[in-house]
């Protein structure tokens, strides 16, 4: 599967070690940065892997930050992205089968790389359930479209 990994200088060397286990994984892994240490901005790599997921120039996304909150705003503000922050084996499964997210979006200062290794394959193992959810991710879908709106209090 085509996976795309991307980071900022918080997440750096976690961005490396995850992106070497999902290459052994058997996953083709495009690293769209950051590429060193050097203090960066979060929404610069969140806007590139969204547009890259969004367009689908990947299967799924990876994004690391350190509290993971600036890239999952950043992500999400990009049409056609539903970006989850995981911090558990709980959120990782719920994001994609209640949510359809197709970034996961881990926190490099708040978790350890062995537990989020096993987060990223159960979030790619996870099949989106549909059937009732299906419609609330419709409505995030429809968000992406300016002026568009889902009725208030129809989301039953």
């Amino acid at each position: 599967m085509q996976l795309a990994i991307a980071t900022d200088h918080a997440g750096y060397d976690f961005k490396q070690e995850m992106a070497a286990f999902l290459r052994a994984e058997g996953h083709e892994v495009l690293d769209l940065g950051a590429h060193d240490r050097q203090p960066s901005d979060y929404p610069d790599f969140a806007r590139a892997l969204g547009e890259r997921v969004a367009s689908g120039g990947a299967a799924f996304g990876v994004l690391i930050c350190g509290s993971g909150i600036g890239m999952s705003i950043a992500a999400n503000k990009v049409p056609g992205v539903r970006a989850a922050l995981c911090h558990d084996l709980y959120t990782a499964r719920m994001g994609r089968a209640h949510n359809d997210a197709h970034v996961m979006v881990l926190p490099s200062r708040l978790l350890a790389l062995t537990i989020s290794k096993e987060m990223v394959q159960l979030f790619l193992a996870t099949p989106f359930e549909g059937g009732r959810h299906q419609r609330r991710v419709d409505k995030l879908t429809a968000l992406d479209s300016l002026g568009a709106r889902p009725e208030p209090g129809s989301c039953g």
